[in-house]
Parts: structure tokens; sequence; C-alpha cells
């Protein structure tokens, strides 16, 4: 007999979380690296794209769970500046099952009020993930909900180098003198300078490392890593992430007064 996959950690129920959870003390972004499910396949001995398949079950219960809990923004780490090195047919399978699961879910997204963004270097990828993304931008541009942004075609090393390109050639346009460069002038020219820094950043699938993933945003977001695969992640542990997140004391590298 084949070994049956890990089971997962079992979690309060949900009345007990939500009951745990201050409304008033939420992150306003929360950024995810959605890691396992290829891990997740292979322990049910089956293609990785299946486990991509069911990790977009998960990402539909997350939205939901944000947009009922009114956060502000979650940008999930949907295909990463390093995934191009993936075997040619998994990149393929991903990118109709971005372009298929988008198409599939802006409906209800639209109804639902989200606005849809994407940051990354987007013009490298296929041309009908691109309209994809255009129209679901064009679509929700207006919409006054949760603010989802899909991480695609992104590198964090990428968009620093970019932001500096683009702050190196407005100083020698006389746009701006070299003083005048700032955190904020740099943040600026970030991919999407409007987006909040993440207060709250969970990686599932238990590796404890940031992968590329938001560097510049990231410098003091909370991290909360679960073992999870991603494909098992649903609301409850959204929910355990939330307490973990609100148990913890941010300083912002501040001294506190003990």
């Amino acid at each position: 007999m084949e070994p049956h996959p890990p089971q997962a950690p079992a979690l309060p129920p949900v009345e007990d979380l939500l009951a745990r959870l201050d409304r008033q003390r939420l992150p306003r972004h929360i950024a995810v690296i959605m890691d396992g499910n290829g891990r997740w396949a292979e322990q049910r001995s089956l293609p990785r794209l299946a486990g991509h398949e069911a990790g977009a079950e998960s990402v539909r219960a997350v939205i939901e769970a944000c947009g009922e809990l009114h956060i502000e923004a979650l940008t999930l780490y949907t295909f990463s500046a390093e995934n191009w090195a993936r075997p040619a047919h998994e990149v393929s399978g991903l990118m109709r099952l971005i372009d298929r699961t988008l198409r599939r879910e802006l409906p209800e997204l639209h109804q639902k009020g989200v606005r849809i963004r994407a940051i990354g270097c987007l013009g490298e990828l296929p041309d009908f993930v691109q309209q994809t993304l255009a129209d679901a931008r064009g679509l929700t541009a207006d919409n006054p909900g949760l603010h989802l942004n899909l991480a695609i075609n992104y590198g964090g090393r990428v968009e620093i180098v970019d932001a500096a390109r683009a702050l190196a050639a407005a100083v020698a346009a006389g746009q701006m003198r070299q003083d005048d460069i700032s955190e904020q002038t740099f943040a600026a020219r970030l991919y999407d300078p409007e987006m909040p820094d993440p207060d709250l950043l969970i990686r599932t699938a238990g590796e404890m490392r940031v992968s590329n993933y938001l560097l510049w945003q990231i410098a003091y977001a909370e991290i909360v890593v679960v073992p999870t695969l991603w494909p098992d992640f649903r609301r409850p542990h959204l929910l355990q992430c939330l307490v973990e997140y609100q148990g913890r004391t941010r300083t912002f590298g501040r001294v506190l007064d003990l």
C-alpha cells in the first residue's frame, strides 16, 4: 500500500479563532508565498500541475476570507521570475492555469468589489496572459473592496534594480538631484507605489525563507510560517495566522520602555 499523505495539524474551530481576533488590529496588507503545490501532488502520486490546480481552491478561500474581514490588500506570489527554470510543460501549464482561473473567477471577484492588480515583469508573459490581466485590471479598477495583487513573473531584486534605474534616469535627465533620492522617492518607483507595505507575510509548507519576494516592502513585516501545504490551506489556517500576528509586539526597530 502507498503511504497516506501526512495529516495537517488540527486547528481550533473557526468560531474560536474569530472570537480571539481583535478586528481593530488586523493587518492592512497580507502577502502570501503559496508554497507546497508540487509536494502535495507528489504525495498523492499526481502530476505537479494537479497540485497547482488544487492550490487554486486555496486562493479562492483566502480571497473570500480577506474580503469578509475587510483586509485592505492581499498579494499572492503567483509566479516568480525564477519559475521559468522549471520544465517547459509545467511553465506552460501554469500560464494556462493562471489565465483560465482568472477568467473563471473574474465575474464573481468583480461582483464582490475586488480590485485586481498585477506586479512583475508583465511584458515577458505570454500575450494571452497579458490580455487577461489587462481585462481584469480594467474591469475592476474602480472597485472599492479588497485590493488583490498578483505577483507574476516577479522578483524582488529585479524590482529594486528597476526602481534604481528609474531614479538614475531621472537624475540624468535633470528631473531630480542625487540628493533628492530618499526612501520615499525610491518607493515611488516600485511596481505598485500605492500598495502599503505588508504587515504580515505568510509562507506555507514550512520553508524558512522569503524567496526574493517583496524584499523592499517586507522590511518590518511579521512573518508566519506554517507547515500546511498550500492546497490544504483554508480559512481556519488564515485565521490562525492572524491570531499569531496579533500576539506579536511590532516595534519597527524602536526600543520599547520596559
